[in-house]
């Protein structure tokens, strides 16, 4: 126990520092001024999109690098389906993104099989301790069933899975699976955005951005695999989630 406490302490050291780095790298070339612009932001969308067109595969290979490691970072999905969508579009938007969350969240469940498991059964045993018996009749449709439902922050739900000794494959395809649906909905949002950015030279206001069909249709979406998800929830006692 006292080695997994050492480990959390250079991990979250290790955490601080890298995000550190990065704010003040990020900073020191952009102010939160330039952040809020709509110049800044259709700028940026026609350099990245000038990159993708000189080396699409590149593109590729940078976002799920990126993506991986933001995993690794405790990072959530929001971000990176968002920004899968504004640069790949609505379909392979949603493969990729699908696809390196899926390969971050392996990595980081298999990192916390190994050198965090302790401090995880510590932590969320009591708590998580009657989904067990579930896992263990089924364990990969109640997976999938748990990636579907949600109701966990996307960091935490990577490790849980360390309490029940969930299979690697099941985790895997489980992960993927049961994830695709919301990411389909919020990378589709993602390319309407973008959509948005490059129908309008100026920034349009508020309310026409939420009335476009490219957003709203993604918030319905939302708002549609939530009902979904309430029952799914509801019928498997997941309540506690």
């Amino acid at each position: 126990m006292e080695k997994a406490k050492k480990i959390k302490i250079y991990l979250g050291t290790l955490y601080l520092l890298i995000v550190f780095i990065f704010l003040w790298f990020f900073f020191s070339k952009f102010s939160l001024n330039d952040l809020a612009t709509y110049d800044f932001i259709k700028n940026n969308r026609d350099y990245i999109f000038k990159v993708k067109q000189n080396d699409f595969f590149l593109t590729i290979f940078l976002f799920i690098f990126f993506t991986i490691i933001w995993v690794l970072l405790l990072g959530f999905g929001s971000p990176i389906f968002l920004l899968g969508g504004f640069i790949f579009g609505k379909w392979f938007g949603t493969l990729i993104v699908t696809f390196s969350l899926t390969i971050g969240a392996t990595i980081l469940y298999l990192f916390a099989s190994y050198f965090l498991k302790d401090l995880i059964i510590e932590t969320f045993s009591k708590k998580f301790y009657s989904l067990s018996e579930k896992f263990k009749k089924n364990e990969f449709i109640f997976f999938l069933i748990y990636r579907f439902v949600g109701g966990i922050p996307f960091p935490i739900a990577n490790i849980l899975p360390v309490l029940f000794n969930v299979k690697l494959k099941n985790y895997f395809f489980g992960t993927f699976f049961g994830i695709l649906p919301t990411l389909f909905v919020g990378t589709t949002l993602g390319s309407g955005i973008e959509k948005i950015i490059n129908e309008n030279e100026i920034a349009p206001s508020f309310f026409d951005i939420l009335t476009s069909k490219h957003v709203y249709y993604p918030i319905l979406g939302f708002f549609i695999i939530l009902i979904i998800a309430l029952i799914v929830r509801k019928i498997n006692y997941l309540n506690k989630i």
